[in-house]
């Protein structure tokens, strides 16, 4: 949990967020259950699928150039 605070932490939480929001919108009955919803928690949700449905290039490359990171110069 200590890693959330620093920032290469919390790009990854974020990506891994908005990466899991895009496939759930994907699956009929996960959609229906955690997606339904525009305010709030669930929300925030709808919000991270929203950006990986319309950025996937983007997030994609953002979690190519994470791994790198990760892998190589940390």
């Amino acid at each position: 949990m200590a890693n959330v605070y620093h920032m290469d932490g919390m790009v990854v939480f974020v990506l891994l967020m908005i990466c899991t929001c895009a496939y759930i919108k994907r699956v009929p009955r996960l959609k229906d259950f955690f997606l339904s919803e525009k305010q709030g928690f669930f929300g925030v949700l709808y919000k991270g699928a929203v950006i990986g449905v319309r950025l996937h290039w983007l997030v994609s490359l953002t979690c190519l150039a994470t791994g790198v990171y990760l892998l190589f110069l940390k």
